[in-house]
């Protein structure tokens, strides 16, 4: 794999959940209520810290900002002790995934306005790193060439899974990057029945890993043309920000947002203005909920952290990460 490309290239990492599904395993784990990307659940390792060695294999840390939520700053602070301020985007209160990806391209639009940028979520399992990173730079290749492009990374199905977002590939390729072939998006299908689980799996369908790889300005378009209440909302505090201040700005802009959810307020809401890119040879596995995470740690041989509180040892290996 090629050095980090950070010279333009962007990465945005969502760490800003409640991660309430896994509380009871992550309780038992850490001690206390912390989400579960702050939490060390392989190998006495944090998703958050796992996410950023990921993410440093394409894109330049100096060039990684951290998406956070306020009210888990006693869990983010030892994790990200050595991150300058300015790469920490941190909201008031959490409304959800889709007001938090604006406000980071929103922070980032004010330093690189045209740079690639890739979306990467930090409670995700990925078997092989730099594999899985070669297909982000596919697909920063693929929005090099072709800036107006949205490309979702779609995970090569091995079962019909039920309880994952499903992203249908229309037709022949655009375009293809590095033996990576990219094809417009069809449809999305969110969590479909078994059967229906079946068909997609038979046809090829992907599963959306919600990583998501564009330009800022793109970006901020299709946010705009799907969410046009939430991005008018942000543009407002922007202006309000030379008079009130910018932490005033955006508390108050937080305190009359409403919730929103990137995947299915932005992306679902105009598919036919996005790509799939298909990745292939890697173990992928979202873990929103225990069984998945127990699965995962089976197959690994339970490589798990003790049960024991691990805040301590956790924080000191995301710094080195």
């Amino acid at each position: 794999m090629n050095a980090p490309c950070g010279g333009d290239a962007w990465a945005m990492i969502l760490a800003g959940g409640e991660g309430v599904r896994l509380r009871p395993l992550t309780r038992r784990i850490a001690g206390d209520d912390r989400p579960k990307q702050f939490c060390p659940l392989l190998g006495g390792e944090t998703l958050l810290a796992r996410t950023r060695r990921r993410a440093a294999l394409a894109v330049s840390p100096r060039r990684t900002v951290f998406l956070l939520t306020e009210s888990h700053e006693p869990f983010y602070a030892p994790l990200l002790a050595d991150v300058p301020p300015e790469r920490l985007v941190v909201q008031p209160s959490g409304r959800g995934t889709a007001p938090a990806i604006l406000y980071g391209l929103l922070r980032i639009a004010e330093r690189g306005g045209d740079d690639p940028v890739a979306m990467l979520p930090s409670d995700h399992y990925v078997s092989d790193d730099a594999r899985f990173m070669e297909h982000v730079e596919a697909a920063f290749a693929a929005v090099r060439l072709r800036p107006e492009l949205i490309i979702l990374l779609g995970i090569q199905a091995d079962r019909p899974e039920p309880q994952y977002g499903w992203i249908e590939p229309a037709g022949r390729p655009l375009l293809e990057c590095g033996g990576h072939p990219v094809h417009r998006v069809r449809r999305f299908w969110e969590k479909p029945p078994p059967a229906l689980a079946e068909r997609l799996l038979d046809r090829a369908c992907l599963w959306n890993s919600f990583v998501v790889v564009g330009r800022v300005p793109a970006l901020l378009a299709l946010i705009r043309a799907s969410a046009p209440a939430l991005e008018g909302a942000f543009a407002a505090a922007w202006r309000r920000r030379a008079v009130d201040g910018a932490g005033d700005a955006v508390r108050q802009l937080y305190r009359e947002l409403a919730p929103a959810d990137f995947s299915a307020d932005v992306l679902a809401a105009r598919p036919a203005s996005l790509a799939v890119l298909a990745v292939r040879g890697v173990d992928w596995c979202d873990w929103g909920e225990p069984g998945r995470v127990r699965r995962t740690l089976a197959r690994l041989g339970g490589r798990r952290a003790s049960p024991e509180p691990r805040a301590a040892a956790a924080a000191r290996t995301d710094r080195s990460a």
